[in-house]
């Protein structure tokens, strides 16, 4: 690849641990070690991300750190026999903007293994616009089906739903037939719900406050980003042998709930990893993406920026005045040659 420029942001740590904030021009030798050079054309803000721009939660672990935990592209240079230049590739997880460097940057150099074939029907921004939140969707979507559920055995509750991860989840879930209960803090999204796929909307304080051990029946299954109260309050009202996909903690690492619902209704919990899932299970959660998401609910979820506006979007998401997903479309032309 030469010695190619490439401007990117940069976190470094202050003298009293605070998160410094650059816009550096950077060179291909600047590069961690990698066996794969792909050339950025689409990135987007995850909560995860968020939280590294704004230095709320110790998401970096190295420093200096490029954040941006997904991306999408084109392999400029392997020396991989995986991939080959030219191929359209991307890459959700494993470290990226955390130990590795990420994807706000025009080239990141990523091993071969972390990536995954870009799939026909989606350009890099519309990969971007599903992006980990999408993808982590899917994986709960595949999760419960895995577990034996079904649309007939009864509604399917979505927490988060106006979020990243629930606005997809409720998409998925409604093509497959499901009758979906969003829950949401913010009542101005309802139609838009609505028109994603969502039966029926439910405000966010009727589950987010400590609740009973066990509640009535309300939801066969579960899809829950949110942790804590919600997620005990989600369990106890699941149907008997029903189950919940965990996959987020926006309301925070605890889980204040009894054993009721796993003993006495045989409730299940499942746990959702999308940092390090196997690469078989992320072709499989991309597949059923491509058939299912449909082109017209993308676009609704989706909101462009440009790569200037990382950071104050990043603020906005955090104080939860951000709908949806949205994609930096420009991240090409941050590559000086």
């Amino acid at each position: 690849m030469g010695n190619d420029r490439f401007r990117a942001i940069r976190l470094t740590q202050g003298e009293g641990g605070q998160t410094l904030v650059e816009n550096v021009t950077l060179s291909t030798p600047d590069l961690m070690d990698g066996d794969v050079d792909v050339a950025v054309e689409a990135t987007t803000i995850n909560y995860k991300d968020a939280l590294a721009l704004t230095g709320r939660s110790p998401v970096v672990r190295r420093w200096p750190m490029v954040p941006g935990i997904d991306l999408a592209g084109t392999v400029r240079a392997s020396r991989s026999p995986l991939w080959r230049e030219g191929d359209r590739v991307l890459l959700n997880g494993y470290g990226l903007g955390e130990t590795h460097w990420g994807a706000y940057a025009g080239l990141a150099r990523v091993k071969a293994e972390w990536l995954v074939p870009l799939p026909d029907r989606f350009s890099p921004g519309e990969a971007m616009a599903i992006g980990t939140a999408g993808y982590t969707a899917a994986l709960c979507v595949l999760a419960l089906e895995r577990f034996g559920l079904s649309p007939e055995r009864g509604p399917a509750v979505v927490t988060g739903a106006a979020g990243g991860v629930g606005s997809i989840a409720v998409a998925l879930l409604a093509k497959r037939g499901w009758h979906v209960v969003a829950v949401t803090g913010r009542p101005s999204e309802a139609d838009w719900l609505r028109g994603l796929g969502a039966a029926e909307i439910l405000e966010r304080a009727e589950l987010s406050a400590p609740g009973k051990p066990l509640g009535k029946e309300r939801w066969a299954a579960g899809v829950d980003s949110v942790g804590s109260h919600t997620l005990a309050n989600v369990l106890s009202q699941t149907m008997r042998d029903g189950a919940v996909a965990a996959c987020g903690l926006a309301s925070g690492m605890d889980l204040p709930a009894s054993v009721a619902p796993f003993i006495l209704r045989g409730v299940a919990l499942l746990g959702v990893d999308s940092v390090y899932a196997p690469q078989a299970e992320r072709r499989r959660a991309w597949a059923r993406l491509a058939e299912d998401l449909d082109p017209a609910a993308l676009s609704s979820l989706t909101s462009p920026i440009g790569f200037a506006d990382i950071v104050p979007t990043a603020q906005r998401l955090l104080a939860g005045h951000v709908r949806g997903r949205v994609v930096v479309s420009d991240v090409a032309t941050a590559t000086v040659i």
